[in-house]
């Protein structure tokens, strides 16, 4: 016992905890990702040389390089860092699996009276030990929502008080009811959401467990429609994979930057520090940067699974991602990468800054280079671009073998949509940088703002 207390540890980057399992820390992570990352990048550029030169002749070297680097280098180091960080990640076992803290869950309405039943009724089958209040806010619906929700609760029995909010706003919607909140916790949820039975347990205990300088603890929100149409079928493996492993990355350097409205656990003294959800078409994300800007964290807890009703038509889509994009351009003007202080969060949110110029390349040379591949053209769109697809294969591996496992542990199946997810891999940026762009150019011009 003595020889073991006199040994010095091997590193500060690598402890061994009581089972004998060697964790690396979180700093680490960060750099051996960034490391595979700049090799991969290395490599790509080297192997690309060829096709620079060709595009050159046509577009000239610098035209070609910006060309080239949006499609491949910068996207190619983004994936390789995200499929590093995924092997890597291993999250903390949670310390309180069985809170019975009392939280309160605020659903913000508009004209829910199809959902809002529903939902009552899967916050009511919640296997959790506290006490659940619900503060459903009215937001100037015109059919019964609230009747179908005061029916609703009393039939459940479930504690729910009915708010209506008249200023419009899905801020001012949730501030009103804000006021109104006297527990420690507090959950967001949309009224078309339905929680898993494990689900608020699951996240309670992750916030529980986790350091007291987290404020947030976003929720893993999946489509709960994806039989509906083609387009439903595509989000699936979006939410599934997509959404899920950025997610999932970001949580590992505890900085997720979007604890979501669908569904997240906040402090409510942290919100209201802040001064509660800001006048914003994306109001989580300015809410969440402005936690990460305090130097606060924010966690993700990917077992705690959420089904929400996504869009099922291309232009209910095209709003809802356009006013994602728009939230994240609101969310870069109001704080700058550099100006977070932990330096995980100024990499991920730089990130966003670049997400305008690679959906442009995207949009405008790589899509109407695959149309001039089929044309025997590859100036812009070959071989050389197949590169980036293992890298993308990888990391959907990956994440669905992991989203399995927890699937497994919930009771949850996944549902079989081989077309969806291979039309997701190959095609579904095609649609998401135009959408993207379309976000850009309404907040550029400051178009209205709605959040339904």
């Amino acid at each position: 016992m003595e020889n073991l207390q006199k040994t010095k540890p091997i590193s500060k980057d690598f402890v061994f905890s009581p089972r004998g399992d060697r964790y690396i820390q979180v700093k680490t992570k960060f750099w051996i990702s960034h490391f595979i990352a700049f090799l991969w990048a290395v490599l790509s550029v080297f192997l690309s040389i060829p096709w620079v030169h060709d595009l050159s002749k046509i577009v000239t070297m610098p035209v070609a390089i910006l060309i080239i680097a949006g499609i491949g280098y910068i996207p190619g180091y983004i994936n390789a860092f995200n499929v590093t960080s995924l092997i890597l990640d291993k999250q903390p076992a949670l310390k309180i699996k069985n809170p019975g803290d009392a939280v309160t869950v605020l659903i913000a309405c508009l004209n829910e009276e199809r959902n809002i039943a529903t939902t009552l009724k899967y916050i009511k089958n919640q296997d959790y030990q506290g006490n659940i209040k619900v503060i459903v806010i009215d937001n100037g619906s015109t059919d019964r929502t609230c009747a179908v929700a005061k029916r609703a609760a009393d039939e459940l029995s479930l504690s729910v008080q009915i708010i209506k909010e008249t200023n419009k706003g899905k801020n001012n919607a949730l501030n009103t009811a804000l006021q109104q909140v006297n527990t420690e916790y507090v959950i967001t949820l949309d009224a078309d959401t339905l929680l898993h039975s494990s689900a608020i347990k699951l996240i309670v205990a992750r916030m529980k467990s986790a350091p007291e300088d987290v404020s947030a603890i976003a929720g893993a929100v999946l489509a709960r429609n994806s039989r509906q149409s083609f387009i439903t079928k595509l989000q699936e493996w979006d939410y599934f994979l997509g959404i899920s492993s950025i997610k999932r990355m970001q949580g590992l350097f505890q900085g997720t930057l979007v604890a979501q409205g669908a569904f997240s656990l906040y402090k409510t003294d942290s919100i209201k520090e802040i001064g509660g959800w800001k006048d914003a078409i994306g109001e989580d994300i300015i809410l969440t940067w402005e936690f990460l800007h305090g130097n606060k964290k924010v966690y993700f807890e990917p077992r705690g699974v959420a089904f929400t009703e996504v869009p099922s038509t291309l232009k209910h889509l095209a709003r809802q991602r356009s006013r994602w994009a728009r939230g994240m351009i609101e969310g870069l003007k109001m704080i700058k990468p550099w100006q977070h202080p932990i330096n995980y969060i100024r990499y991920l949110t730089g990130i966003n800054l670049i997400m305008p110029y690679l959906d442009i390349v995207y949009t405008f040379c790589w899509i109407p280079g695959l149309i001039l591949a089929f044309f025997g053209k590859f100036w812009i769109v070959g071989p050389m671009t197949l590169f980036v697809i293992p890298l993308a294969l990888i990391q959907n591996y990956i994440l669905y073998s992991y989203q399995r496992k927890i699937f497994k542990e919930l009771d949850l199946k996944i549902r079989k949509n081989k077309l969806g997810y291979i039309l997701y891999v190959l095609c579904y940026q095609m649609l998401m940088s135009p959408l993207s762009i379309f976000g850009y150019s309404q907040e550029i011009m400051q178009m209205k703002r709605t959040w339904k």
